[in-house]
């Protein structure tokens, strides 16, 4: 690993192994080299936001465990320290701390291993004096129960903070332009094929409606996120942690986060926590909901989108770039085209992520590090694009409501608001005549019934037939 010319660039640092070469200006020790010898596998780090969550529980382990006489007032202190200054850092310049692979020991050993290192390393130098990555800064913990209980507040807090707040944005705007199409008309479609009509508002708060249900499920799994599994340590049962750790733990916990409806607390079952992933599972399984429901919304909106001139061009979305490096003049629906491509990315961690909770064996899940990125990864991206299609799809687009009325005047569908009167055999006979010679439906139902003229503009008037006069 080392040559004469850079081997001033390298120290030893010793673990239960044996000595190891470790970079010089690194925090880490021993056990984090190995890591990043043994697993240069996809060159990703953890996510940040587990990084922080993970550094957040060893802070609140120090204060707990200093409360119980474990570590010193000052031990305690310079650990507490520390997690404040890499905190501080910004992303880029914390993950620099923390190489090791995502696709690493089932347990996410190696990644708990380089936070204590990493706090020990801080700690000792404000101490002036050695602090144990093991005795002290892990004291009480296992990162069979501190990698679980990571993963659980990482992704409560991407949550609260990133993803319903999002959600809920994409609603209200969803449901505001709602309210500002609900006099425009067009026409429905099943199959791709022509339908009876509907008021666009009708169409928007569809899509409303299925977002409303993700955001229900997604504040239903928040509260089981909050049980977490500190004081299980190594297999559930809590040796070499004091009974009274987790919950001190956790109150330390609930004061250093500071988030509103967001309350830590140990899990009634550890075995269950550590054991299994479900409420990661169920958590997921509410994210592809989401993505689900915005996989259908962006499909729509390139529907209607479509054209100018030779699709649908109900709507013109608004132009955002150039759509083509040799097809001048050309726009595409690039933000419902990203969002299709989170949604298909969620689905997929989502498929990967229940692989990953069928891994418990026995009293330990062997998957963590892989739920903790898929999770923390779609909570990420769903947040990031649904103010942009909130934004700069829905709000923004115009209503061609010449091309509406068109379509609509030349719908044969319509005829099936006759089906009472004349009969659904003589409706079909006029909707394929008037498909036939591409005429209004209510010229040729005014030439092949007794129904006068006035009565069936009403009883074929578009916006009538949408329920919503």
């Amino acid at each position: 690993m080392t040559t004469s010319s850079s081997a001033a660039a390298f120290r030893t640092e010793s673990d239960s192994m044996g000595a190891m070469q470790v970079p010089a200006e690194a925090l880490y020790g021993a056990q984090t080299q190995r890591a990043v010898l043994n697993f240069p596998i996809s060159g990703q780090a953890m996510p940040a936001a587990f990084v922080h969550a993970l550094l957040a529980i060893k802070a609140a382990a120090a204060e707990a465990n200093q409360q119980l006489g474990g570590i010193s007032a000052a031990q305690a202190q310079a650990i507490q320290a520390a997690v404040a200054e890499l905190q501080a850092l910004p992303d880029e310049a914390l993950l620099r701390h923390f190489p090791v692979d995502i696709f690493q020991t089932g347990s996410g050993t190696s990644s708990n291993m380089n936070a204590n290192e990493v706090l020990a390393t801080l700690a000792g130098r404000r101490l002036n004096d050695k602090v144990s990555a093991n005795d002290h800064v892990n004291a009480s913990q296992s990162s069979n129960d501190v990698v679980p209980s990571t993963i659980h507040v990482a992704a409560a807090q991407a949550l609260q903070n990133k993803l319903l707040p999002a959600l809920q944005g994409l609603i209200s705007t969803t449901l505001d332009k709602a309210q500002a199409t609900h006099a425009h008309v067009k026409t429905g479609r099943t199959h791709l094929m022509d339908a009876m009509p509907v008021r666009l508002s009708q169409a928007l708060e569809g899509w409303a409606a299925q977002l409303a249900l993700a955001q229900g499920q997604l504040q239903g799994v928040l509260p089981l996120l909050q049980k977490l599994a500190l004081g299980g340590t190594a297999v559930g049962t809590g040796v070499n942690a004091d009974p009274r750790f987790a919950a001190l733990c956790c109150s330390a916990l609930n004061r250093q986060t500071g988030l509103a409806g967001l309350t830590f607390a140990p899990g009634e079952n550890r075995f269950a926590l550590m054991g299994a992933q479900d409420t990661a599972v169920a958590a997921s399984g509410a994210l592809k909901t989401l993505a689900v429901a915005l996989m259908k919304i962006a499909n729509d909106l390139r529907w209607m989108n479509s054209g100018p001139l030779a699709g649908l061009g109900e709507i013109e979305l608004q132009a955002l770039q150039p759509g083509s490096s040799i097809m001048p003049g050309k726009v595409n629906p690039v933000i419902p085209e990203a969002t299709a491509m989170v949604a298909a990315q969620v689905i997929g961690n989502d498929a990967a992520l229940t692989i990953a909770g069928q891994s418990g064996n026995f009293e330990l899940n062997v998957m963590l590090p892989l739920v903790a990125r898929n999770l923390l990864e779609s909570i990420a991206l769903l947040a990031g694009v649904m103010p942009q299609l909130a934004g700069k799809a829905i709000a923004s687009f115009r209503v061609n409501e010449q091309r509406l009325k068109q379509a609509l005047s030349r719908n044969p569908i319509l005829v099936t608001a006759l089906n009472p009167i004349i009969g659904y055999a003589k409706a079909a006979e006029i909707a394929k005549l008037a498909y036939k010679e591409d005429r209004p439906i209510v010229d040729v139902a005014a030439e092949n019934t007794d129904i006068p003229r006035a009565e069936l503009e009403k009883l074929l008037d578009s916006a009538h037939l949408t329920g919503q006069d």
